[in-house]
């Protein structure tokens, strides 16, 4: 049986350093790599990352909206890009910000975490704004195949806050309750618990408790939307350890030649598992 996401994405935080890369293939980015803004570009870009980073960085975030922009022809691509990555061995992390009831819910789960579909991926992004209960059929699945998923709590864009920071009724602000469902579900797991919680890079001071989450954080928002990685101490405080940096547009922008990326993606390591160890 596979070993469980938690403990797989650990050992490579632990191998390969904390970093995780996106596959953003904006119009901007593939007009800057040369390449056509259609199916062909978006192959090009996707083989070119994978060839790359494959292997290099503990994790790698392809966002599934930039694919599906090309419809059926578009999802293809990324059905490679994913299979290409897993093949390499890298974790995968499937932007797709999912949130469903019922049927819907398993459907998703189905379609991204289920290892017979071309589309699982290691870990997919989630929304709870139906109820974090909304979001059992996907964590259940993902539990059984040794996958993950990561719950959206405090995103890094300005708008979330109205949602996030609100406060409930026993006095816990929305993200804290999101944190505090996803510590239940991975109370005990050892080395780390398989469903993480997304809280961007840039939101400053949270006021969160991640002390008892005992699963991953994806830390979206570096680079190019502003985040520092000096910033991640003040964000995450004594949770460092959890955290999974990530990176997209300044890493990319350096392509499309292979030894630029990896350069490129080296210094955006280094410069997180530098932040990182300040408190370690």
């Amino acid at each position: 049986m596979t070993k469980p996401f938690g403990a797989r994405l650990r050992a490579a935080m632990d191998a390969l350093g904390p970093l995780c890369v996106g596959i953003d293939p904006h119009p901007s980015l593939l007009a800057g790599w040369g390449l056509s803004d259609d199916v062909k570009g978006l192959e090009s870009f996707g083989r070119t990352v994978g060839e790359a980073l494959a292997g290099r960085v503990a994790a790698i975030k392809p966002q599934s909206a930039f694919f599906e922009r090309f419809g059926s022809r578009g999802i293809a691509v990324l059905e490679s890009v994913i299979r290409q990555l897993r093949g390499s061995g890298s974790l995968v992390i499937l932007d797709v910000k999912r949130g469903d009831i019922g049927s819907t819910a398993a459907a998703y789960a189905d379609a991204y975490l289920d290892p017979a579909s071309p589309l699982c991926a290691d870990a997919v992004t989630v929304s709870p704004y139906l109820g974090f209960g909304s979001l059992a059929p996907i964590i259940d699945k993902a539990q059984r195949n040794g996958l993950g998923a990561f719950v959206l709590a405090m995103t890094s864009n300005p708008e979330g806050a109205s949602v996030q920071r609100a406060v409930a009724g026993d006095g816990r602000t929305v993200a804290q309750v999101i944190v505090d469902e996803i510590s239940q579900v991975n109370a005990g797991v050892s080395p780390m618990g398989s469903v993480g919680a997304v809280i961007g890079a840039t939101v400053g001071t949270t006021g969160l408790r991640l002390t008892d989450l005992n699963g991953p954080i994806l830390a979206p928002g570096l680079g190019a939307q502003g985040g520092r990685a000096e910033d991640l101490r003040a964000v995450f405080g004594d949770a460092l350890g959890l955290v999974l940096p990530s990176w997209s547009r300044e890493v990319l922008s350096a392509g499309p030649e292979v030894s630029a990326l990896r350069a490129a993606a080296d210094r955006a390591r280094e410069s997180c598992a530098s932040a990182i160890a300040v408190t370690a």
